[in-house]
């Protein structure tokens, strides 16, 4: 193998933020930020969206979502102005 063209593999520390789990998992990504785990030890730090804990595939139960679609804003938004506008039209 050539020198120098590999990322470094380590292990480093996940957080899955909408469950709240931490997991190490040896990796290759490319991050700065720092975090001590439980067992003393400061590992390198990725924070997560989704993850095997918290997907609704993995876990059986729906999540709330924290935005809701375009389409669902625009319809609630827009809701009063299309019943309205049929009633001034007949």
């Amino acid at each position: 193998m050539k020198p120098g063209i590999h990322p470094d593999y380590r292990t480093v520390l996940f957080h899955d933020t909408a469950a709240d789990v931490y997991f190490l998992i040896g990796s290759t990504v490319d991050t700065d930020r720092t975090h001590q785990h439980s067992d003393g030890k400061t590992y390198p730090y990725v924070a997560l969206d989704v993850s095997s804990a918290s997907h609704p595939v993995y876990t059986g139960q729906q999540r709330k979502t924290q935005s809701e679609g375009r389409i669902a804003g625009f319809n609630k938004r827009f809701a009063s102005f299309s019943s309205s506008g049929k009633a001034a039209a007949q």
